[in-house]
């Protein structure tokens, strides 16, 4: 038993030794950490040496360790983690980085990066390992971390080659070869200008116009008498197409501008001398409709002075030929003084080699496919030919003439019809001819890369700016919430979020039935582009949002029936058309679908849309108007109601309508009548004239000298205040 205690005893001796020597060493910070004792077994701890002194310290601290825990808090991990000292280096970073990828790049782990965001103003709730950082802040980052950085330079810009088409040097002046002069028919709409190409070729292209106005390009050639050759570009006069009327000019050598004797100069005629400045034309008068008897030839003489266009008799070097297109009167005068100036300019081109052009119109045919027409100008075009203009190219399967007669082959000056394209290019496109189908896609890669760089140019710089605008917005609503806990922060941004969510539905709605969506489809390139112009002018946001969903050539199909579904939008088709399984469908999902052949009457039903989504307005229209002349009461129980003795001086007094209340020019009550009394009859109407008292449905005052109006209130639609110039 003595035995047993005295055991006991010696342990207890050496476990306070034991706890001596750690106290001593966690005082000199040898284990850098607060250590305490617990609870010990009861069990004998074996053999251990009765004077602690003399133990090794590695058996000291292992013993220790196994009896004791280490108690830290959070506070004592951050601020060893921030002690670790940082390896500097150099950091390659680059625009868009994740998260991840910084972290990676700094050789870091992605909890080093939200440490270090907690020093911005980024909210590390909605930040995650594939979030893409900001530049200034993957800067910052860096720069905190101790490290420098520097910008990673786009490898794929080097290694990417130009591949581009390109023109060919000038030729050679001695295999340089005559050509057809290219024409150009310009001036205000309805001046006769396709009239006059109609009686020169000698068909009917003015009757199968719609509306009797050209809506698109025509490339004609003239054959004369004397065996020359005249290429003839007819452009639409119509205020929506000026877009085609600057094209016509840019490949042209010669333009006709044609002025109606008795109209004179108007706005197309400014526009299209204008067009013919810019692009350094010379000039032909043609001053049509001069069989009229209104016809007056010199006064358009002298207008066109205003406009530096000087005919040859006041001193000028403008030819000026009097013509009636419809009769066929001085029109070879007309061709004679166009061969003439052809003839001065020496027209000349090379028609070896790679061909050279440039795209007048484009369009779509269910037959034959993506079509365009097309003014060649260096070079002769033949079947199999590779060609690439804007993003796409093609292999000429087929030439046409402009009578839709398959051509072998089209030399310079001559205007032609290709097919093949891969899809519709954009009018106004250069067209080159390259020796592969291989080089034409690289070629088209090579644009289309071109495009998507400057695209995401652009889209970069609007989300910075995007950026910037969130940051200071949150630094504002940072510095509001300053004062608050974290908790009542967390409240407020909650609170705020879900007034927002319970909100977004109302918005929603007010934002479809305020915006007009379209669809439009035109049967060319150069129609589609003169409806989208017009839209560009749209300035009344304010009233009707205008949205353009999606706009292409070719006939209406099932899937613009699902956009203007999914949009809740109207389709808009200019000389294309709609079959009958298409309007069924749209007529079953409540799409309207428009089409029109004329470009003003688009316009007009276009308008018409607009006015029907605007609301209604109240309009008041004043029925009859009186003048209180007395003012007495009258008891009805216990109550004392105000009376006003009137006298209408002005169409009649109706007690079913509405009435307003004037006093010195301020309206101070409106409502309906309590009462209306003829020598003390009840009455529905007074007429202009006659006395009547009258009270209102509440006790208000009456002056003498208070006006009183009778009147109505009609809902009017709406319309909207877009001009779209014409």
């Amino acid at each position: 038993m003595n035995q047993g205690l005295l055991l006991r005893f010696e342990n207890l001796v050496q476990l306070r030794g034991a706890c001596q020597q750690l106290r001593a060493l966690s005082s000199r910070k040898v284990c850098g950490a607060r250590w305490t004792p617990v609870e010990v077994s009861a069990h004998p701890m074996g053999s251990l040496p009765l004077h602690p002194q003399l133990w090794p310290k590695h058996r000291l601290i292992s013993a220790a360790l196994a009896q004791c825990r280490h108690l830290a808090t959070k506070e004592e991990t951050k601020k060893k983690k921030k002690k670790i000292p940082l390896t500097k280096g150099e950091v390659e970073i680059r625009q868009k980085m994740t998260v991840e990828e910084l972290a990676q790049a700094m050789g870091k782990d992605i909890d080093h990066i939200y440490e270090v965001l907690l020093y911005t103003n980024i909210n590390l709730d909605s930040v995650e390992p594939d979030s893409i950082l900001s530049e200034d802040h993957i800067k910052m980052i860096v720069q905190k971390s101790g490290m420098k950085y520097k910008s990673a330079k786009l490898k794929e810009e080097k290694e990417r080659k130009n591949t581009d088409a390109v023109k060919r040097p000038p030729a050679d002046p001695a295999v340089l070869t005559p050509r057809p002069p290219v024409v150009t028919i310009l001036g205000h709409v309805d001046h006769g200008k396709t009239t006059l190409l109609d009686s020169l070729r000698k068909t009917q292209v003015a009757a199968m116009e719609a509306g009797g106005i050209t809506q698109h390009i025509g490339a004609f050639i003239v054959h004369m008498p004397s065996g020359e050759k005249i290429t003839f570009l007819d452009t639409p006069g119509h205020a929506a197409f000026s877009a085609m009327r600057a094209r016509g000019t840019n490949v042209t050598d010669i333009v006709i501008l044609v002025v109606a004797a008795e109209d004179g100069v108007m706005q197309q005629t400014i526009e299209s001398i204008q067009h013919a400045k810019n692009a350094g034309v010379p000039l032909i008068l043609a001053i049509n409709k001069c069989d009229k008897p209104e016809a007056d030839p010199e006064r358009v003489k002298k207008e066109l002075l205003a406009h530096d266009v000087v005919c040859e008799e006041f001193g000028g070097d403008v030819q000026a030929v009097n013509i009636s297109a419809l009769k066929g009167e001085n029109l070879m005068v007309l061709a004679e003084a166009t061969v003439a100036l052809a003839e001065m300019l020496e027209l000349k081109a090379d028609a070896t080699g790679l061909v050279e052009g440039t795209i007048i119109e484009s369009r779509k045919d269910k037959g034959k496919g993506p079509l365009t027409t097309a003014i060649i100008q260096r070079g002769t075009l033949r079947k199999g030919c590779v060609l690439v203009a804007g993003k796409t190219w093609a292999k000429v399967r087929f030439l046409f003439d402009e009578n839709g007669r398959a051509v072998d082959a089209a030399s310079p000056g001559i205007p032609v019809e290709i097919m093949g394209w891969k899809e519709c290019p954009s009018a106004g496109d250069e067209i080159l001819e390259v020796e592969s189908e291989q080089r034409a896609q690289e070629v088209v890669a090579w644009r289309a890369y071109v495009e998507q760089q400057e695209k995401m140019k652009k889209d970069l710089e609007v989300i910075e700016a995007k950026q910037k605008e969130h940051r200071l917005e949150y630094e504002k609503q940072q510095q509001k919430l300053a004062h608050l806990t974290w908790r009542q922060r967390k409240a407020v941004l909650y609170k705020a979020s879900k007034q927002l969510m319970f909100s977004r539905p109302k918005e929603r709605t007010e934002m479809d039935e305020n915006t007009l969506s379209l669809i439009v489809k035109g049967d060319v390139d150069g129609s589609v582009e003169a409806i989208l112009n017009i839209l560009d002018s749209y300035d009344c946001e304010d009233e009707c949002k205008l949205d353009i969903v999606y706009f292409g050539m070719g006939d209406i199909s099932e899937n613009d029936i699902s956009l203007a579904e999914a949009f809740n939008g109207v389709i808009f088709g200019f000389s294309v058309k709609a079959n009958e399984s298409i309007k069924k469908l749209a007529d079953k999902k409540g799409i309207k679908i428009k089409l029109h052949n004329i470009i003003y009457k688009l316009i007009e039903d276009l308008k018409d849309e607009l006015n029907s989504r605007l609301p209604p307005i109240v309009v008041e229209t004043t029925v009859g108007e009186a003048s209180v002349l007395d003012t007495f009461s009258v008891t009805v129980g216990k109550n004392k109601i105000p009376v006003a003795g009137c006298r209408v001086h002005k169409g009649l007094l109706d007690r079913k309508m509405k009435f307003k209340l004037i006093r010195n020019r301020d309206v101070i009550w409106k409502g309906c009548l309590s009462s209306l009394k003829h020598h003390k009859d009840d009455v529905q109407v007074i007429k202009t004239g006659m006395d009547c008292g009258l009270s209102l449905d509440k006790n208000l005052e009456f002056s003498i000298g208070d006006e009183i109006i009778c009147y109505e209130e009609k809902e009017v639609q709406q319309t909207t205040s877009w001009d779209p110039g014409f």
